[in-house]
């Protein structure tokens, strides 16, 4: 079938990939949405008519092209050339669009170059010691940095993260600070910027960099006296290992981080057992892995939300993701029926409304791999295939090292079992295949789960 989207594109010389995505990423950025970029395969289920877009691509490509999407979706007979009526006369809101939001974006950056300065003079003022507007400007930035991370790719926040971890590494080095409240309060700052950065070199899959970097967290960790820091570097030590494929070492991590966080009533200690519960899972230790979870729910009932619950993002563990994990637990370890499969669907329903405090888009993706790993298990290859597909159309800058491994799962699980000799899953899998994202060897080329 030939749609009038294709014939649009044809009629301009955009049936390649490699032609469609620089204009289709400029009216996205013109509007706003920039980082929207669509997959190559993607794309060509568009051009070919078997998959509609959906969200902001939907608003991008009718904005762009002033047509319905219904319109754009129509078949074309073969020899005919097709007459349909525009949105509006007007000429395509794209065109309106570019050079008003690169205004806007223009004007948003120079608006930031003239925070930042303010800021630096405000932190200068302070130049015999550390003063209440000093801590209060790095405090703010660091609030702000922690609510990003879930809800932006990396590469959006990259560079705010690193500036704002050395502001406070030479606040810290310039002998000003004096008071022992401030000192910790400093550290304290720190070791979450920190334990940041080491996600962040986890996600771009430099886990050397990344263990360096939880060194450091848990050093400012220890000098600012938080035992809650402390137990949450191990978790992140576990995490990275998890992501590694390396179980051994992040079930010892999180069990250390575990010992750690004993005495704690915020939910650092359950999100260390949920990650030696997934460790054993990868080690095909059932029980090992149902204790860690059925403890966590146990403590679910008696937890106090502490001061790093009170911070958000990665440094507390919702009851949302905390099915997440249980789900991905009983995934690992193969299983699939109707009662896992209602738990995976509740996850991955739990993680879809952005408007949550807890929502991340890299928990969204996991689990909605699990999902599709548990209709897999259970031989629902259509249902897997439906759970995944908004995974492989996340945009690049979105796909981080756990949802690509994540992605991987469910195309090893493609291998195996009835389902191997499918089309349908061979074509899957060869689409996950190409999924991961080509990242450079330096730490500028950027992309954020946990």
């Amino acid at each position: 079938m030939v749609t009038f989207f294709r014939y649009w594109l044809d009629e301009r010389e955009l049936g390649a990939y490699e032609d469609f995505l620089p204009q289709f990423k400029k009216v996205a950025e013109g509007m706003g949405l920039r980082g929207l970029e669509p997959a190559k395969t993607t794309f060509h289920a568009w051009y070919y008519g078997k998959r509609k877009p959906q969200g902001d691509s939907r608003r991008v490509l009718v904005s762009w092209a002033n047509y319905s999407l219904e319109t754009l979706w129509t078949e074309v007979p073969p020899g005919t050339v097709p007459t349909f009526p525009h949105l509006s006369s007007v000429s395509s809101l794209a065109h309106h669009a570019d050079p008003i939001g690169m205004d806007m974006i223009n004007m948003k950056r120079t608006g930031a170059m003239a925070v930042q300065r303010a800021k630096e003079f405000l932190m200068g003022a302070d130049r015999d010691s550390v003063g209440e507007d000093t801590l209060g400007l790095l405090g703010d930035e660091v609030v702000r940095l922690v609510g990003a991370y879930p809800r932006q790719p990396l590469s959006d926040i990259w560079g705010d993260l690193l500036t704002t971890q050395d502001q406070i590494f030479r606040t810290l080095e310039g002998g000003r600070v004096r008071q022992p409240s401030k000192l910790r309060d400093l550290n304290y700052q720190a070791a979450v910027v920190s334990f940041l950065v080491a996600k962040g070199f986890n996600d771009l899959e430099d886990r050397a960099q990344a263990m360096t970097m939880t060194r450091v967290a848990a050093a400012c960790a220890r000098d600012a006296e938080h035992q809650g820091l402390m137990a949450l570097v191990e978790g992140l030590r576990s995490l990275i290992a998890y992501w590694a494929d390396k179980p051994t070492d992040a079930y010892h991590y999180a069990q250390r981080g575990v010992e750690m966080a004993t005495n704690l009533n915020g939910t650092v200690k359950l999100w260390l057992l949920g990650l030696q519960s997934r460790a054993a899972a990868v080690q095909s230790d059932a029980e090992t892995a149902r204790t860690a979870s059925q403890q966590a729910g146990i403590w679910r009932e008696s937890v106090e939300l502490d001061d790093l619950d009170r911070l958000g993002g990665l440094f507390t563990y919702s009851e949302p993701k905390q099915l997440y994990y249980t789900v991905e637990t009983e995934a690992l370890l193969g299983n699939g029926d109707p009662r896992l499969a209602a738990q995976a669907e509740d996850a991955v329903n739990s993680f879809s409304d952005p408007d949550t405090p807890f929502w991340a888009f890299g928990d969204l993706a996991g689990a909605q791999c699990n999902l599709a790993l548990i209709r897999l298990h259970d031989g629902q290859l259509d249902g897997a295939a439906e759970a995944i597909r908004p995974v492989l159309e996340l945009p690049t800058t979105h796909r981080n090292n756990g949802i690509v491994v994540s992605a991987q799962r469910v195309r090893q699980a493609l291998n195996s079992g009835p389902v191997r000799s499918a089309i349908q899953a061979r074509s899957l899998r060869e689409e996950i295949e190409i999924y991961p994202p080509q990242r450079s060897t330096g730490t500028s080329a950027i992309a954020p789960r946990e």
